[in-house]
């Protein structure tokens, strides 16, 4: 916050060293300097308020609320008071306690624009779009100005487009805002660019393209400059929109003299091309073909158009525009396509490819440009194009015997061209293991020389060889896939490590190396690659499941712990920053931005990654920090939540991620399908949703004590309220019901590299159930719990904990990750068990206390104590060795883990020893850390069973 400039008034020479004080992050300085004055000046409202801001940053938010209820209540109409409780009520999450402030405000001040614009605004935070229409016409009417006004029909459009009813929204909001605009216009008072951008808006969202094509193409278009084109591309959608292919075509044309590298232009006119010749339309006999001039109505015209925009750029020699070139390929396909012979007058697709590289192929660009033209090629053909491609590569061999090198950036350029194009047509797919390697030999080798081109590059930037390791990776990994053996996995991150050293900011680096690590088990080195990404706001929910998902899994439960708060905090911030997006596009007329913002806020709260992390994360709280019933209880409360409520938007769920993040060169029937993804998604979903139910079975067990519960049980049926026993068996069932879901959506496979979902992972390696289900169908005291413990138990999870996490054989390291995700499932098992065990502690313990009480009272030495008791002993007996093994087995697995010397290993490739040690040491740091983590935890545990007893 900002101290005030204007220092004529003495409170304002008395405030500034609070709010120099707030403004340094010295809070405490500010209170004792805010009580200070207070001492001198009761009334001094703005100091109140300025040391409710210190207590609420010092985390006393009772205080400090209370403080500002005190000055709120007296409505004050001074700036600096107004201002700093604005400031508070946002830090507390509390906009709606503005619009009150401003209200009174403008009571007692009503012709102030300043308090009529603030309370405009505070509307807008918590968006009551009547009550912004309501300021809006009423700040015009003390300053009318037009912003004033267009505000309030904003607002109408806003209260269309959250208007559930679309008849509503469509025959009273729009139509009023569309009257409302159009009184401007007879009265000729639109001034500005952003009024006419509404009209249109407006129009558009009422499908009144006509009319809004009218406005385009007259006097108000000629404010619309604030992008190049955007009258004609304005013009163009509604065009499509109207089914006017003439003037669509004609127009695509007109543009495509005046830029003829415009690639949309070329798409629309190929778009309308075709509907004409579908509609059979042709030019009528006098007068222009229609209003934008000429149109091109036939595929001869049209194969004449585009080999005249080629041949104008022939002369230009290197510096032509690639757009026609492309053109002519594109007009093929789609000819293709429709099953035609027009397009073989075009050429052979494979010479025009070819002669495209000619031209273009030095340039980064030219594989994304041919990609899409791959299909063109007869698949006879492949190995015959790279071949020809191959011929016109400048290469040169710098000894008898040796690699033929390129001699320049260009030359090198071409020849990565040629490999990528290769992998694309699925030439490396036919290669056995020896010829695999023998090409990653050969792509390592012209990567070092490519770094030789690179010497000055700056660290921020990449090297121009860092494709040919990315390739060496790709195909190493292709040998992993298909032979499931693990060093290839082991040569990819150290090749990854040695490349990164050359090239710190690539980013495909980084992620690469964070797939790998993750596959191997290893976690810890990822922290660091995922931070130095420097993943910046939605990145956050579009790549963040690279870190939010293995981070638990794989142990390292306090990293989980930070990387769940750090997602969380963009997310939990995106409601005040979307809020006040839109007051600055209110502000300066950007109103065509305001819906954009609003679905852009909607995309983030309704993000299945959103809701994975927040799920996550308070079931990591639980079992850091919930030891006992009690602790529980409180942990839940410290939440808000409430196990008989669902508040996961499902309907509403989108899938934000980003899975195309890597580069790749694969065919495309290698590339991930949207039915793939729509798999994807179903089972992160069901993963959530199981998650979810965990969550609040444990909730459940947190409500209140069970003694109350049974006192009142009679009372509670009668109001129709469930019982926590209801609830739980609710839960129960809901949850047996989504893994069931689960173990049927498991077997569908997913053809895409590297992705994996906890869902298939656990259903697949044979886990009869998930463990928490089983865990609360056992919580009855009259239930064999020993037995469960101490057979199911260890059948379901312990024992398939066994083995050694990190292996050495010869010359290799063999890992088994997925043990530390089934130590980890054991830990959070162990966890609910104690949760259950306390809630069915607390039941038996008045019980037993009751029974003892009778039988002292009747001095019956004979009256028989029931078995549940001692079996409840016998149980907690057994849970307290069992916890005992599992730390035992953890001891083993450190020490095995210590004693590995990695150093007795080699590898055969030369050159990367140094970075294997790297790898390896890192793999097995991680893995010790993991286990650490893990046996702290346990640790914990095993410490509160003692309190079970009863």
């Amino acid at each position: 916050m900002a101290a005030r400039s204007h220092v004529q008034d003495p409170n304002d020479r008395r405030l500034r060293p609070i709010y120099d004080y707030l403004d340094n992050g010295n809070n405490k300085m500010a209170i004792q300097q805010a009580d200070k004055l207070l001492k001198k000046h009761r009334d001094l409202h703005c100091a109140k308020v300025l040391k409710a801001i210190g207590l609420q940053r010092t985390g006393k938010q009772d205080e400090a609320f209370s403080l500002a209820q005190e000055v709120a209540a007296l409505e004050p109409t001074d700036d600096n008071s107004l201002q700093a409780l604005t400031i508070l009520y946002r830090e507390m999450h509390r906009p709606e306690l503005v619009t009150k402030l401003y209200e009174a405000a403008v009571r007692k001040v009503p012709s102030s624009e300043e308090y009529h614009s603030h309370l405009f605004m505070a509307y807008a935070r918590v968006g009551e779009y009547k009550k912004m229409q309501q300021a809006g016409m009423a700040l015009y009417k003390i300053v009318p100005k037009n912003p004033y006004y267009f505000w309030s029909v904003m607002s109408l459009v806003m209260q269309s487009i959250s208007e559930q009813d679309e008849k509503l929204s469509k025959t009273m909001f729009l139509p009023l805002a569309q009257r409302m605009v159009e009184k401007m216009v007879k009265e000729d008072k639109i001034e500005a660019e952003a009024e006419v951008q509404l009209y249109l808006m407006i129009l558009e969202r009422l499908r009144k393209d006509q009319e809004a094509l009218e406005v385009i193409r007259g006097k108000l278009g000629e404010k619309l400059t604030s992008e190049l084109q955007s009258r004609e591309m304005k013009c163009m959608v509604l065009y499509k929109k109207l089914v006017k292919w003439p003037e669509c075509n004609s127009l695509s044309r007109k543009l495509l003299l005046k830029n003829p590298d415009d690639w949309q232009f070329y798409l629309s006119f190929f778009d309308s091309l075709f509907h004409l010749i579908d509609e059979g339309w042709t030019p009528p006999a006098e007068g222009e073909h229609s209003l934008e001039g000429p149109v091109t109505w036939d595929i001869q015209e049209a194969i004449a158009f585009v080999e005249e925009r080629v041949l104008n750029e022939e002369p230009k020699g290197s510096r032509c525009l690639r757009g026609p070139y492309l053109a002519k390929l594109e007009l093929i396909r789609r000819l293709k396509q429709r099953g035609t012979n027009d397009e073989h007058k075009l050429g052979i697709p494979e010479d025009l490819m070819f002669h495209y590289f000619e031209r273009f192929g030095d340039r980064p660009c030219c594989y994304s440009d041919l990609r899409i033209f791959a299909d063109l090629l007869s698949p006879e053909r492949h190995t015959q194009f790279i071949n020809k491609l191959l011929e016109v590569v400048p290469l040169s061999v710098p000894e008898e015997g040796s690699l033929a090198l390129p001699a320049d950036i260009k030359a090198m350029q071409r020849h990565m061209f040629v490999i990528q194009f290769s992998r694309l047509l699925g030439l490396q797919q036919n290669m056995d293991q020896a010829q695999r390697l023998a090409l990653v030999q050969e792509l390592l080798h012209r990567y070092k020389h490519g770094l030789d081109f690179g010497k000055s590059c700056l660290k921020t930037e990449l090297q121009f060889s860092d494709n040919y390791c990315l390739l060496a990776v790709h195909v190493l990994l292709d040998i992993w896939n298909e032979s499931g053996e693990e060093w290839p996995l082991w040569r990819s991150l150290a090749l990854l490590e040695e490349t990164l050293s050359h090239s710190p900011s690539s980013a495909q680096f980084k992620l690469l190396l964070i797939r790998i690590y993750c596959l191997l088990g290893t976690f810890e080195p990822v922290v660091d690659l995922y931070t130095s990404l420097d993943a910046k706001h939605v990145q956050h929910d579009t790549i963040g499941y690279l870190l939010t998902r293995y981070s638990e899994p794989l142990g390292h439960l306090a990293a989980a712990s930070q990387a769940c708060n750090f997602t969380l905090r963009f997310f939990h911030s995106n409601q005040k920053d979307t809020s006040e997006y839109i007051i600055q596009a209110y502000k300066y007329g950007a109103f065509e931005k305001i819906p954009e913002f609003i679905a852009f806020r909607n995309r983030l709260n309704n993000s299945l990654h959103f809701a994975q992390v927040r799920i996550e994360r308070m079931l990591l709280d639980l079992f850091f920090e919930a030891n006992t019933t009690n602790g529980l209880e409180e942990s839940i409360k410290s939440m808000g939540l409430c196990p008989e409520d669902d508040d996961i938007p499902w309907d509403e769920l989108r899938d934000n991620r980003d899975l195309t993040v890597h580069f790749s060169w694969d065919p495309s029937e290698r590339e991930m399908s949207e039915e793939e993804r729509q798999i994807s998604m179903k089972e992160e979903m069901t993963w959530l949703r199981i998650r979810s139910l965990t969550l609040r079975l444990v909730g459940t067990l947190a409500t209140g004590s069970h003694g109350a519960e049974t006192k009142n049980s009679k009372k509670t049926a009668e109001n129709g309220v469930a019982s926590r026993t209801d609830t739980l068996q609710l839960l129960i069932q809901q949850l047996e019901g989504a893994i069931q879901t689960g173990k049927k959506s498991v077997g569908q496979p997913i053809q895409v590299r590297y992705l994996s979902h906890r869902l298939g992972w656990q259903l697949q390696r044979g886990w009869d159930s998930y463990p928490a289900s089983s865990c609360f169908e056992n919580n009855s005291p009259e239930n064999n719990s020993t037995k469960w413990v101490g057979k199911s138990l260890r059948k379901v999870i312990f024992n398939k904990c066994k083995g050694n996490l990190l292996e050495t054989k010869e010359t290799e390291c063999k890992s088994r990750p997925e043990l530390l995700e089934y130590l980890v499932f054991l830990v959070e098992t162990v966890c609910i068990i104690l949760w259950v065990s306390y809630y069915c502690g607390n039941i038996l313990r008045p019980l037993k206390s009751s029974i003892q009480k009778k039988k002292k009272k009747k001095k019956d030495i004979n009256v028989t104590m029931p078995t549940v008791f001692s079996s409840f002993q016998d149980y907690v007996a057994r849970l307290q060795t069992f916890l005992s093994d599992i730390l035992e087995h953890l001891k083993g697995l450190e020490e095995t883990l210590a004693a590995l010397k990695f150093n007795e290993l080699t590898l055969e490739a030369s050159g990367i020893e140094t970075f294997l040690r790297i790898v390896r040491g890192k793999i097995q740091s991680s893995y010790q850390r993991s286990l650490q983590e893990t046996s702290d935890l346990l640790r914990k545990r095993l410490d509160t069973v003692k309190s079970l007893k009863i």
